[in-house]
Formats: C-alpha cells, sequence, structure tokens
C-alpha cells in the first residue's frame, strides 16, 4: 500500500533538555500527516462536520525508533487501514532526512453523529470519500 507525504521541520520549541524532539510532538505530527491525507479527500475533522460526522481517536499506538534533533527535515507518511465497522485506521511513519524510521504509530478513529452516538456503517457521503482514498493509496 501507498502512502501520503507530508514534509515537517522540527522547531526549536520542539525539542526537549536532551536535544532531541519531545515524545509527545510525534503524536502531533502524525496528527498533520492524517489531516493532509484525510483534507484531500473531504474526511478531516471540518469536512465530516459538515456531513454531520465527528471521528473522535479512541485508541493510539505508537513506538519510537530514533530520535528527532532541532532543524531535522522529516516526512509524515500516512496511510489508512480498512476497517469492516464504521472506524478510521491511520498508519504513520515519522521519517528522518536520511529515510531512517524515527517513529511509527495507528490512530483508531471511531465514526459518531455530532452527538456522539456511535455508528456502526459509514454514511453514504462517507462510505464514497474512504473508496476514493482507498482506491488512491492502492494505486500502482
Amino acid at each position: 500500500m501507498r502512502y501520503h507525504e507530508t514534509p515537517l521541520q522540527v522547531r526549536f520549541n520542539e525539542i526537549d533538555a536532551y536535544n532531541v524532539a519531545w515524545h509527545g510532538h510525534y503524536v502531533a505530527w502524525m496528527e498533520v500527516g492524517r489531516n493532509d491525507l484525510a483534507g484531500r479527500f473531504g474526511l478531516d475533522a471540518g469536512q465530516l462536520a459538515e456531513i454531520g460526522c465527528l471521528a473522535p481517536v479512541v485508541s493510539l499506538e505508537i513506538k519510537y525508533c530514533n530520535p528527532a534533533r532541532f532543524n531535522d527535515r522529516l516526512v509524515i507518511r500516512t496511510s489508512l487501514r480498512s476497517s469492516d465497522i464504521a472506524t478510521l485506521v491511520f498508519l504513520s511513519e515519522v521519517v528522518g532526512p536520511d529515510g531512517t524510521k524515527l517513529a511509527s504509530g495507528v490512530t483508531t478513529h471511531a465514526l459518531t453523529d455530532m452527538s456522539g452516538v456511535l455508528q456502526f456503517h459509514f454514511p453514504t457521503p462517507v462510505t464514497e470519500r474512504v473508496t476514493a482514498m482507498t482506491a488512491w493509496l492502492e494505486r500502482p
């Protein structure tokens, strides 16, 4: 499966006393990549709200492999794992300037209506957008 790439640069305020990027920033960077990909297919938070849906994070997994440092130019690679239920499962990798994997993660987002009621099936507009994203990610 392919992935979408989002470039980022480590800012000074993102490093800690050990002169490496603080671990919490990796989650935010993955969110930037996820929203970049999702927005291209009408599935970012604002676009989902326009069709009456929310997609809160219900699970987050992250593995740290190597540190990022001040001014490193990173690439956030994001993909979508298919699901049989009304969830969006995003796969993320943070890649360093030399191509080294710095971290990987998975976020699972449950689909709800605007009142927070869990949905068991995607509404048609969401299905169409997920199908388009999946087709784009699976292209050769």
